[in-house]
């Protein structure tokens, strides 16, 4: 009996050997997915230290072994689009093999509510949802978690678009997909990595805030953080031995307290420290990115910005963090990255620290590479910070990535921006780019100019139209130094091009 039993016990060492040594693959690896095509294609996974892993798909097969650490990675070759659902086979020790894969246009899309923001609760649902039969365009989304570490894996499956899934799904993200799927005419894939409330500095991994000056607070402490959360590090033994001090003292005096019929107290609680919130810089992109890197996307769109409301031009600075984080751990290069406007919405206190993230974001385009910013100044609504119009913010999106991404040159994306200042005498001509056709919506004169003189105080000013330029000038103002345009967080201006696109806020003089 007792030989029986250690043969028992090496059968069951044995198999938890092969069960570790198996191959391996995060859950972005499934059934359904989309891969991104015209690129090099990372695959990669987990098996034996030294153990040979083939890839096979679409004609390819490419082979590699398993690192000491147990890791593996290889790359396809670039992808032609396809329709036809495919499999995709890895085979090392075991087999996997992954059924209806297809390869199209792959985007990650991230931020906080009105990204999460769901196609239930959208204008006119009922009908957008009985009409979404497109099993082409296919979604991963990832559930909420923070971490204090990078994790490897994001564990959800990828769902085909059709009305009885597309209620929970992203609105912003579908609809941007369905432009694309109905222009490109290839599968959409739509990463979705959201969360309704959190700030920039989460979705942020710890090498993006490497570099930036404004930033240096941020990188420090998060780097402290890292350092305690570490296993092995002298940190993280330190603050575990003080733990089990207190634990072993909480022990001996709960045991006297017991023999002698006292009441024993609550247990010391595991260090803070170890707790994190979703607030925290890094934690989102350690819980629900970092696992899906670097799974080949052609770029990211981005929805976010209420939670760092009244920030004013460091936005911008977590802006560059956030974009250079992305690019440096998928490691595709500049990558395209497209933004959405905050909409008007009345938050109370300062009605210009909306203005202020305003311009941040309207600055993204000049200060990053390839990217690009979305004016929605037009279809919010001043008393719902969720506006339900999210069908144009899902169009508008599209049609820039379309023109720039796609090079569809003729689809029109832009509304007027900026271009230049001048003072002529008691006026002030602002001209634009974009602006062919310049016009107001309502037919009225242009709404939410003003001007100021030497005094700095800001008047409403008279605006007139004139080509691509708005002339401004007011009765109060006999010699005026600056202007500024929907410098207020309910501020929904009237100003279009020839397309009906808006400008967004904006400001210059001295």
């Amino acid at each position: 009996m007792k030989k029986m039993r250690k043969l028992g016990w090496v059968g069951a060492i044995l198999l938890a050997g092969s069960v570790q040594a198996a191959v391996r693959m995060p859950k972005i690896f499934g059934d359904g997915m989309v891969l991104q095509q015209q690129v090099a294609v990372p695959v990669w996974g987990w098996a034996a230290p030294g153990e040979r892993v083939t890839v096979t798909f679409a004609g390819q097969s490419k082979e590699t072994a398993a690192k000491a650490d147990g890791t593996w990675s290889l790359k396809l070759d670039a992808l032609q689009a396809s329709s036809e659902p495919a499999r995709l086979e890895v085979r090392g020790a075991n087999a996997l093999t992954f059924s209806d894969v297809v390869v199209g246009e792959v985007w990650f899309c991230s931020g906080q509510s009105n990204m999460e923001w769901t196609m239930r609760s959208v204008d006119h649902a009922e009908k957008e949802i009985a009409a979404a039969n497109l099993p082409l365009i296919r979604h991963f989304k990832a559930p909420k978690r923070v971490s204090g570490l990078p994790l490897d894996d994001v564990n959800a499956v990828w769902e085909k678009t059709s009305p009885a899934g597309i209620g929970d799904e992203s609105a912003v993200a579908f609809l941007f997909g369905r432009r694309l799927h109905q222009v490109l005419n290839v599968p959409i894939g739509l990463i979705n990595c959201s969360w309704g409330g959190t700030r920039i500095e989460p979705w942020t991994p710890l090498c993006g805030f490497e570099g930036i000056p404004a930033l240096e607070g941020i990188l420090r402490n998060a780097q402290k953080r890292v350092e305690q959360v570490s296993p092995g590090s002298t940190s993280y033994k330190a603050t575990h031995q003080t733990y089990f001090t207190r634990l072993q003292e909480w022990i001996a005096e709960s045991e006297k307290r017991l023999a002698a019929n006292q009441a024993v107290t609550a247990m010391p609680e595991y260090p803070s420290v170890f707790s994190f919130r979703n607030q925290d810089p890094t934690v989102l992109f350690n819980g629900m990115v970092a696992g899906l890197v670097p799974y080949a996307i052609r770029g990211a769109i981005w929805y976010q910005g209420c939670s760092n409301n009244g920030e004013g031009m460091l936005y911008l600075e977590k802006t560059k963090a956030l974009v250079k984080g992305w690019r440096q751990v998928w490691g595709q290069g500049d990558f395209p990255y497209y933004l959405v406007q905050l909409a008007p919405y009345t938050y109370g206190g300062n009605p210009e620290n909306l203005p202020g993230i305003w311009e941040a974001q309207a600055a993204v385009p000049a200060a990053i590479p390839n990217t690009g910013y979305t004016v929605i100044n037009d279809i919010g609504n001043i008393r719902d910070i969720h506006p339900r119009n999210k069908q144009d913010v899902g169009l508008r999106l599209a049609n820039q990535a379309l023109n720039r991404t796609y090079g569809r040159s003729e689809i029109a994306w832009a509304g007027p921006v900026y271009r230049s200042f001048a003072i002529e005498g008691q006026t002030v001509c602002v001209t634009f780019d974009h602006a062919e056709g310049l016009k107001t919506r309502d037919g009225q004169p242009p709404t939410w100019f003003e001007i100021c003189g030497e005094d700095g105080r800001f008047v409403k000013a008279d605006a007139k139209i004139d080509g691509t330029s708005v002339i401004l000038s007011a009765s109060s103002v006999s010699a005026p130094k600056a202007m500024r345009f929907a410098w207020n967080q309910i501020a929904e201006p009237n100003l279009v091009n020839g397309i009906g696109l808006p400008a967004g806020a904006f400001r210059c003089g001295k």
